[in-house]
Parts: C-alpha cells; sequence; structure tokens
C-alpha cells in the first residue's frame, strides 16, 4: 500500500483539518501554509476548495482512500 504523503494532524471543534504533516519530509503545516504550497504547485495530488469562504485542503479524487486526507 502506497504511504499517504500527507496526513492530517489537529482539526477544529468543527472538524476542519487544520494542522498537516508531510509524511515524506516531516514539514508539519498550518492549513494556510499547506494551501500555499499547493496553490505553488509543491503537491500535485491535492487542490482547495473554499468551505465556508475558507481554502481548504482535499487530496485528488484517484480512487484510492488510502491516501486522502484525515
Amino acid at each position: 500500500m502506497k504511504k499517504k504523503r500527507v496526513s492530517v494532524t489537529k482539526e477544529s471543534q468543527t472538524g476542519r483539518n487544520e494542522q498537516f504533516i508531510d509524511n515524506i519530509t516531516g514539514e508539519k503545516m498550518s492549513r494556510v501554509k499547506f494551501v500555499h504550497k499547493i496553490k505553488h504547485g509543491e503537491y500535485k495530488d491535492y487542490y482547495t476548495k473554499k468551505i465556508n469562504g475558507l481554502d481548504t485542503p482535499v487530496s485528488r479524487p484517484d480512487g484510492d482512500k488510502s491516501n486522502n486526507l484525515g
């Protein structure tokens, strides 16, 4: 099984993913930092969606549930 590139490490009380870790580099990222890196092409398997007015990282659908955020 392919290891997830990014995992969620903290959620808000409402369930929004707020903190992330890159499982390859070990880098810890806030939602804002991860969104910035996605938008600058550093994470091609992820994109952002506006959810309740905030840019939110999501994994690209590929049928493989093992690499979903969460």
